[in-house]
């Protein structure tokens, strides 16, 4: 068959940009391994930027973000046993939305089934060729061809694109913590999110809907999530996000997880006609709530340059990797700001050493809660830089 751009990847950056050539006018096929299942299953982000809410709108796709979507004009930053709120209105006039990419995913393959587009899943074997050709095609597991006019890799971290490209370094580090995380059946404690920094490590309030709330440990990547009872993360929550006169309330937990944290970018997101968008391309540790809204970015500007490039202007769409890479470098930033900032070093050093690290990072809080200047820096990169 011939399309005239094969997506590779199902996940919110795939179905997504989609959604914008479909708008465009463009054709195109979206191939993804897992099932839909799984795609619809995978439990991930759950913080929107101002600008990812525009894009959705501008494109129609905010029904349901509409009406489950959680606005939030700030968030909160705990230490030493005090609450302190930064009111992005008021700062930066933005705000951002609690909305969870598993609903995202469910909305946009949704609109995708009404609309009657090629979304296959299971397809195994998927690999692209000839991207630094005219004439680049994607075979399927099966033995098919798909010949195309590009080639955009959504893929994921473990997908087949990046790969494929000659010559391409990944930049990233790991860090010495994981997240645990619990969805758990009990209205949101909190109106705002909470990040809060303990001697015992970080911890963070989050919610997915009125009834439903989103909490986070700070754990070490080696432990097992057989060693944390339900009873265990309840009085670890209740430990480093209690503060006087507030209560946390408990509820079932009906899903819990530890994921590692890491910071990775590729030195290059396009080769001839291939071109990375999301996960396939960089992934940043989850406390600057960057990763979802990092793919939307993307797709929102490559979608642009496709468009632009049908219509006889390729220019945005040869300068589509350093566009993206200039913005998600500043995402890289901040994201690595934030959890160095929130997060305990238990592992560095002695003692001493240990302490410093942590008067540290209460002192950097101190300065943040303090400053206007410094409140509205963040408040600027957390809404969200310009798309």
């Amino acid at each position: 068959m011939r399309t005239q751009v094969a997506i590779i990847g199902a996940g919110p950056a795939g179905l997504l940009l989609g959604h914008i050539l479909q708008r465009a006018g463009i054709g195109f096929v979206i191939l993804e391994q897992k099932s839909r299942e799984y795609v619809l299953g995978r439990i991930r982000a759950g913080v929107l930027e101002q600008g990812s809410v525009d894009i959705l709108r501008d494109l129609g796709l905010d029904a349901d973000l509409e009406a489950r979507g959680l606005t939030h004009h700030g968030i909160y930053l705990q230490y030493e046993g005090t609450r302190h709120h930064l009111d992005f209105v008021d700062l930066v006039g933005r705000t951002v939305t609690v909305y969870g990419q598993q609903a995202l995913v469910a909305h946009l393959l949704a609109e995708h089934d009404r609309l009657g587009s090629d979304v296959r899943f299971e397809v195994d074997g998927v690999s692209p060729h000839d991207m630094d050709t005219d004439a680049p095609y994607v075979l399927a597991g099966d033995g098919e061809r798909i010949d195309c006019d590009l080639i955009v890799g959504a893929d994921g971290y473990h997908g087949v694109c990046r790969p494929a490209i000659p010559g391409v370094t990944a930049l990233e580090r790991g860090y010495p913590y994981a997240w645990l995380g619990i969805l758990a059946d009990v209205a949101p404690s909190t109106d705002d999110l909470i990040y809060a920094l303990h001697p015992d490590g970080f911890a963070m309030h989050s919610m997915r809907s009125p009834q439903v709330s989103r909490l986070y440990l700070q754990v070490d990547p080696s432990e097992s999530i057989d060693e944390w009872s339900d009873d265990r993360i309840w009085d670890q929550l209740q430990n480093r996000l209690g503060v006087d006169g507030w209560t946390l309330r408990e509820g079932t937990i009906t899903e819990k997880s530890i994921t590692p944290m890491r910071s990775f970018v590729a030195s290059t997101l396009q080769h001839g006609r291939l071109f990375l968008a999301g996960d396939a391309g960089h992934i940043v540790p989850p406390t600057g709530a960057k990763g979802l809204n990092s793919a939307i970015a993307d797709v929102a500007l490559l979608g642009r340059s496709i468009a632009a490039s049908y219509r006889g202007d390729a220019s945005l769409l040869s300068r589509y990797s350093g566009a993206a890479l200039a913005r998600q470098w500043k995402v890289q930033q901040f994201s690595q700001w934030m959890t160095e900032m929130l997060h305990v070093h238990h592992e560095i050093g002695d003692e001493a050493t240990r302490a410093f690290r942590y008067r540290s990072q209460v002192g950097q809080l101190e300065y943040t809660t303090g400053s206007r200047h410094a409140q509205a820096a963040l408040a600027e990169q957390y809404a969200g830089l310009p798309f």
